[in-house]
């Protein structure tokens, strides 16, 4: 009589169901939290234009100050351990904010330094839930499980901020805080009793830990694949934000949709992103890996151009289908590409490879949403849309200029461009 093969169904047992269920109540505490905070700051503190820029930035900022050093801190350490602390850490820090309400204490420079220090945790958390990954879910499931991440991270975005409004409704912003502190720790309970399947066993190294952040940008920098995904990803992801931080204003005032509606158009726009987290592993086993790589991208660009297009009235249909076709097209390929980079890109390095990449995609975001409103200063809203999806466009038909258009799959960590040695 055979054996089962267990690793056939990843999420059959207990490893991956853990770890997807504790990593989708953290992303839905941050997805919450992003939208209470400065609900908070303007309601109680009626906080002006700068501090609502300050506290937009502050989620940023952290990839770009410790996202480097962070990389490599994971590869030093058992990344299940780093998801665990930064769960707690982010209870304590978002659990602050209501007791400090309560005792009528609570200021703006305090949720500043809250939505830092979330921030942060945000960041190591997510670069060692990519490294745990590969140690809970066998190598031929890795797309179908960062499929399900994704779509998770998809709904958080689409749940969380209604879930948002709800807490604010009936228990006040400031309070409602306390459900995102508490979904933090049953993350890190989930991530507790996750037990891979591969064990973590990190590289001890007396490598400073300058050197082993250069290392990760050596690697990033020198292997073709990797360095043209990441400066895709920054070109695309300036267009894309910085014409999503548009669309409110658009749809406000020049489709002149009300301000009841605009929730919806935006959500029905964001379901796109679950599609593509559906999708994402059945076309790369249909296409192979590269070929779904390449054509996802680019397939992605042309639907952005929809959105300057649009007029009052029916004509709003073309910002939901816009929306929704580029975020399916979005995030099925970014579901490929996270499984391929890792199978490419050796354990033992893993962390900084991914923070230099994420520093180089996030790092344009900023700049994105600054660009976007000089732009729509100068040319008007509608314009500025159409110049940043054709930003998006272009940085979708660089795929077709690099090594990828000519793979039906993308290589593995055996062949000569692998990475792994500094």
């Amino acid at each position: 009589m055979s054996a089962p093969a267990p690793d056939r169904q990843p999420w059959a047992g207990r490893g991956f169901g853990l770890l997807w269920f504790g990593e989708g109540v953290s992303l839905l505490g941050g997805a919450t939290a992003g939208v209470l905070l400065p609900l908070l700051a303007v309601v109680a503190f009626h906080a002006g234009p700068v501090w609502m820029g300050l506290l937009s930035a502050a989620a940023w900022l952290p990839w770009l100050v410790v996202g480097l050093p962070a990389g490599a801190w994971v590869d030093r350490l058992p990344p299940r351990a780093v998801m665990i602390v930064a769960d707690l850490v982010a209870a304590l820090v978002v659990g602050s904010v209501p007791v400090a309400w309560w005792f009528s204490a609570l200021t703006l420079p305090h949720l500043l330094v809250v939505a830092l220090l979330n921030g942060t945790c945000a960041v190591f958390f997510r670069t060692a839930y990519v490294a745990l990954l590969p140690r809970v879910v066998p190598d031929h499931d890795l797309e179908r499980a960062n499929g399900r991440l994704a779509g998770t991270e998809s709904c958080a975005g689409i749940v969380g901020p209604g879930l948002a409004g709800l807490l604010a409704q009936v228990v006040s912003a400031a309070s409602g805080l306390v459900v995102d502190a508490l979904s933090y720790l049953v993350s890190a309970l989930c991530l507790w009793r996750v037990r891979p399947v591969t064990p973590s066993r990190p590289a001890r190294t007396t490598e400073p830990l300058r050197s082993q952040v250069r290392t990760g940008l050596r690697i990033v920098l020198r292997d073709p694949y990797l360095r043209w995904l990441s400066g895709l990803g920054g070109l695309s992801n300036l267009g894309l934000t910085g014409y999503q931080a548009l669309l409110v204003l658009y749809l406000v005032r020049e489709l002149q949709v009300p301000g009841s509606a605009v929730g919806v158009v935006l959500t029905l726009g964001a379901t796109g992103g679950v599609l593509g987290a559906v999708l994402g592993a059945p076309v790369a086993r249909r296409w192979g890996s590269g070929r779904a790589s390449t054509w996802l991208l680019v397939l992605s660009g042309p639907p952005a151009l929809l959105l300057p297009l649009a007029s009052p009235g029916r004509g709003v249909v073309l910002v939901v289908v816009a929306t929704f076709l580029a975020g399916a097209l979005v995030v099925a390929g970014n579901v490929v590409r996270a499984a391929w980079r890792q199978r490419y890109v050796r354990p033992e390095v893993l962390g900084r490879v991914v923070t230099t990449m994420q520093l180089v995609n996030y790092g344009t975001m900023p700049v994105g949403g600054v660009l976007a409103g000089g732009l729509a200063t100068a040319l008007g809203t509608r314009t500025a849309i159409g110049l940043l999806a054709g930003v998006h466009l272009v940085a979708c038909l660089g795929m077709l200029l690099s090594r990828f258009r000519s793979l039906r799959e993308l290589p593995r960590r055996s062949t000569p461009t692998a990475v792994g040695h500094g």
